[in-house]
């Protein structure tokens, strides 16, 4: 019974320690350009997609998604942000494609990352009791290690959001200052100008 209890915990602690694979991505997509990225995933695993776009024109992006036989499995476009979650059909490489053909000029900059889930496993024969026991708590275990992953990848991504909307925020101030000074030094410039003609208007020339 012991035993028992101390190979669950750790197992709890393995997997909230080491989270399911992950891998994220900075990737800058050109004008008229398509940057692809490719994954090997066993057949019946499960595994996410996360992607926004935090930088370039309308921040907007097409995605397409295809598994190993060419099947598309997702294609959207002009997308700012999406999370997509898959089961694997077969063993094979998967496609992720982030596409800016639309874009005449504008490069987007794209951060996104992929979860990797494990692939299912089972012991050949009945399990017993026990060991019934044991898969469903390692079940609930992985799905609150993704639980938890996602969260952190929510967490990345709106970091992202705060430094974007503080450059914008911080552009847009730096620019009414400059044009607010602007506005000022013309009134003053068109202030002295009126008094000065003014007074040459009013003047009053002494013939000697």
């Amino acid at each position: 019974m012991q035993r028992t209890v101390a190979k669950v915990l750790l197992t709890l602690c393995g997997l909230l320690i080491l989270s399911r694979g992950s891998q994220a991505f900075i990737v800058s997509v050109d004008a008229h350009n398509e940057e692809c990225f490719f994954e090997n995933f066993e057949g019946g695993t499960k595994f996410g997609i996360t992607f926004e776009v935090i930088e370039g024109g309308f921040l907007d992006v097409d995605i397409k998604i295809t598994g190993p036989d060419q099947h598309i499995m997702h294609e959207s476009e002009k997308e700012s942000s999406g999370k997509y979650t898959f089961v694997a059909p077969a063993k094979g490489v998967y496609t992720v494609c982030f596409n800016n053909e639309r874009s005449s000029m504008t490069p987007k900059l794209v951060m996104f990352s992929i979860e990797t889930g494990d692939a299912p496993q089972r012991a050949p024969g009945a399990p017993g009791e026990e060991e019934v026991g044991h898969t469903k708590l390692e079940d609930m275990i992985r799905e609150l290690s993704g639980t938890l992953t996602s969260v952190k990848h929510e967490q990345e991504y709106m970091h992202v959001r705060d430094k974007i909307h503080r450059s914008v925020n911080e552009s847009t101030n730096s620019r009414v200052v400059l044009w607010s000074t602007f506005e000022a030094l013309v009134l003053v410039l068109m202030t002295v100008g009126q008094v000065y003609y003014l007074k040459r208007f009013f003047e009053v020339k002494r013939v000697v």
